[in-house]
């Protein structure tokens, strides 16, 4: 047998409130309760299970990898809300999107202060493409 990524428990304040953001920005849809769990699943077959914890919570990175017209709907679902986006993990490009290894990408924050990330392409799929250094405008973003 291969070795796959099957699930991950997402911590929250709130699994309702991380599990739909998650569900609503990706198109995806929210799963019925497993005991503590919340989950959202993706199209690959990795879940990813929302527990409500009364903790202080690192933020963690999470990536999807979704196709052009995919990211158009995400995109627009997030100016859409008043979503802040960015170009980079850091922030140095608010508004923007990237556009590494000849895709395009776009960070922004769920409500626990994880941090996510949409791209069209995975990273290394270009070598010739500039990392991190072509943004491109996002009208309406915040």
């Amino acid at each position: 047998m291969s070795v796959e990524f099957n699930h991950t428990i997402v911590l929250t304040r709130d699994r309702e409130k991380s599990a739909r953001f998650l569900a609503h920005v990706l198109g995806l849809e929210v799963g019925e309760p497993a005991g503590m769990f919340l989950p959202v699943t993706t199209a690959n077959g990795v879940t990813l299970d929302f527990a409500t914890v009364d903790i202080d919570i690192p933020a963690q990175h999470y990536a999807f990898l979704v196709s052009e017209d995919e990211f158009d709907a995400l995109l627009t679902r997030l100016v859409e809300a008043g979503i802040p986006v960015q170009a980079d993990p850091h922030g140095r490009h608010p508004r923007r999107i990237n556009r590494n290894d000849g895709g395009r990408g776009v960070y922004f924050r769920d409500p626990a202060g994880h941090g996510l990330e949409a791209l069209t392409r995975p990273y290394g799929t270009d070598p010739a493409s500039p990392l991190n250094g072509v943004t491109e405008e996002v009208p309406g973003a915040v």
